[in-house]
Formats: structure tokens, sequence, C-alpha cells
């Protein structure tokens, strides 16, 4: 029996049979299995076949990605929303905790930073080496790679930096692109919490069904 068989709805997988023949001809030539499952369930999850064409992923992060999940490695997001997508996926694989920053944050934000922001700084030194994913605020994602560079917090496994918008948007993930960290990212000001979470998702399903296949 195919693992996936028994692991997704019938729906599900229709749906990316129909995803992958509207997607123009070559747009998933070169990327292996992990990243074709992330832009599948990406673009599954917004309805934006150009998705395709925004996502970038850096040499090796959804194998390391695939590696810390399996190990158990908690789960880090940026918002409430997005913790309450990957929750069942997570729950339903490798039973990886998973935590919004926001647990961690303060009542109300900082004078000059953000309430994601100071909940981030928390959590990452409760859960160092933990999977982060940001959808939402790139204070956050900012606050993630200036732990990292001054050696505070050891590099996540994979940081999925997708947050959404226009205001130190670009900014954070050229920063990130910049960083040399293992990433999933998409390009322009689009991103959220649905996003972040379909990628992980993604890799959770990968990781187990290659598991079941072993």
């Amino acid at each position: 029996m195919n693992p996936a068989s028994a692991f997704d709805h019938p729906i599900f997988s229709e749906s990316l049979r129909l995803i992958q023949a509207a997607l123009p001809a070559g747009a998933l030539d070169g990327l292996p299995e992990p990243e074709r499952d992330v832009v599948l369930r990406v673009i599954h999850s917004s309805g934006d076949l150009s998705l395709a064409q925004a996502l970038h992923f850096s040499e090796g992060a959804c194998q390391a990605g695939l590696e810390a999940l399996k190990e158990g490695a908690a789960i880090l997001t940026d918002t409430a929303m997005a913790a309450a997508a990957v929750a069942p996926m997570a729950a339903r694989t490798f039973g990886n905790p998973v935590h919004s920053v926001l647990d961690w944050a303060p009542a109300r934000a900082p004078e000059t930073s953000t309430r994601a922001a100071a909940g981030m700084e928390k959590a990452l030194q409760l859960h160092p080496r933990s999977v982060v994913l940001v959808g939402s605020a790139p204070t956050a994602l900012e606050l993630l790679l200036e732990q990292v560079r001054k050696k505070r917090v050891p590099a996540p496994p994979l940081v999925i930096g997708m947050p959404v918008g226009f205001v130190g948007v670009a900014e954070s993930k050229r920063h990130l692109e910049q960083s040399g960290l293992n990433q999933i990212a998409l390009e322009g000001s689009r991103g959220g919490a649905g996003l972040v979470a379909a990628a992980v998702n993604a890799l959770l399903r990968r990781a187990w069904l290659d598991q079941a296949a072993s």
C-alpha cells in the first residue's frame, strides 16, 4: 500500500493532481520531492498558482527541516493562527511541540518593538534549535536574525520566513536571504499564517511518509 493513501484525504490528493496539471510545463522540474511538496501545499492553501515561482529554498534547507522534525524539534510560530494550523499535523505525525511566541509576549508591545518580537526573544531562549515560522511579523524575523548573528541563540535548523505586508517586510526577507540560514522564503509582500503553516505541514507529511515507506 502507498503510505500516502492511508494518510491523505481523496479530495486533497485530487487537489494536488489538479494543481500539477494547471502549473506551467516545467514549473516543478528539478525540485527535490520535499520542495515539490512544499510548493504544492502552499498553492493548495492559497489557491495561487503563481506562488510556484515566488517560493525560494536555500540549498539543503528542506532536508535539514525534515531531520529536525523527525527528531521532534519544537515548532515556533509568530501567531496563534499559525500554531493552530500546524498543531493537528504535528500531533498526527511526530508529536512536535508547537508554540506561538505570543505565549511569552508582554500584554502590551514595547515602545520600540512589537509583542511578536518580544515573545520571539524569550521563546528562542526556551526552545533553541526549533523550526521557526514567521508569517506575519517582520519584527519577529529581524529579532531572530539578530539573536543568531550575535550568537545569543544557535541557528535554527530551518526558518520559514513569509511575513506579509508592506512595512519592514521586504527588508526582513532580504536580511533572511543574506543570513545564510536554512530557509524557505516567499518573495514580495505576500505571506501569512496559512502559508507558513502549509509549508511546515508539507514537511511533516513528507517526513512521516518517508518513515512509513522505509
